[in-house]
């Protein structure tokens, strides 16, 4: 028995406001008796008589009157946290998952002007990180709706990822031995690629530089750390050579940007879908 009780706290502000415990009893939907119950235990947790019962009306004493105000802004704020809940409770939540490379300016945008025409009625949350997590993740209900990158044209949508074995400009690692690689960490498509062609062509090779960062990848190409395969998009002409036939490198492997989302996704999902559906057409177009 605590003196923030709302039951207790109600009991108390209904007879101050309706003038009695009959009245009280009445807009409570309680016996008169349990009203009468309920003032006391307050009263007893409190310490103090709260209400002068010797007159007609009982009357707020000096401890109700302190007490008075307290109640009525614990009763308000209870009401304000169980309004709050409705409010969380209505809203749809969209989990997206985008692949590392894609979690940055390339939809921000796009994800930036659906959030704000959705307003309260969805909470988009995003999260980027390396393809077989996502599809992992995707599997396990983690997200409504993914990109990620695979092999294979999978999903309800599917872009050609046009990619690029690329080097330094000022600082080229062709040539040198053992050659040095910037590769994205262990279970990512771009990494396997490297791996297998290099072996393939029975190169001595070393991972110079490793990291789920796209941009922190552009940097170590750029400053000569590593060769690497990289996204077309995500190569300068300013800092990055791109390696080609007479450099004595294949033609780039054929992957696939996908996109997954439920049979029974949600209108908002469906919305947010054809939104960056129309977004990866841009980018793919663009890399061609």
């Amino acid at each position: 028995m605590t003196l923030h009780d709302p039951t207790l706290l109600r009991a108390f502000v209904a007879v101050v406001e309706h003038g009695g415990f009959t009245r009280a009893a009445r807009a409570l939907h309680l016996t008169q008796s349990t009203v009468s119950q309920q003032v006391r235990r307050l009263e007893q947790a409190a310490g103090h008589l709260l209400l002068d019962r010797s007159g007609p009306h009982p009357l707020t004493t000096e401890a109700g009157e302190r007490l008075l105000g307290y109640a009525r802004r614990l009763l308000a704020l209870g009401e304000e946290a169980r309004a709050a809940m409705g409010r969380v409770a209505q809203q749809e939540v969209i989990r997206l998952g985008v692949p590392e490379d894609l979690g940055g300016r390339a939809l921000t945008p796009v994800l930036s002007t659906f959030a704000r025409r959705m307003g309260a009625a969805v909470k988009l949350e995003v999260t980027s990180g390396m393809s077989h997590d996502l599809v992992a993740g995707y599997a396990r209900g983690d997200f409504e709706l993914v990109l990620a990158k695979q092999r294979r044209p999978d999903g309800v949508h599917a872009w050609p990822e046009t990619l690029a074995w690329v080097d330094s400009r000022r600082h080229p690692c062709l040539g040198r031995e053992p050659l040095p690689v910037a590769v994205f960490p262990e279970g990512g498509l771009y990494r396997e690629e490297i791996f297998a062609w290099l072996d393939a062509h029975q190169k001595n090779w070393h991972v110079a530089y490793s990291s789920p960062n796209l941009a922190n990848l552009q940097a170590a190409v750029a400053d000569g750390l590593g060769l690497s395969l990289l996204p077309r998009r995500a190569v300068s002409e300013a800092s990055h050579r791109v390696l080609g036939r007479r450099d004595g490198f294949p033609e780039t492997p054929c992957l696939f940007l996908t996109m997954h989302y439920p049979a029974g996704a949600s209108a908002a999902a469906l919305e947010l879908a054809t939104c960056l559906a129309r977004r990866c057409g841009e980018l793919a177009a663009r890399a061609k």
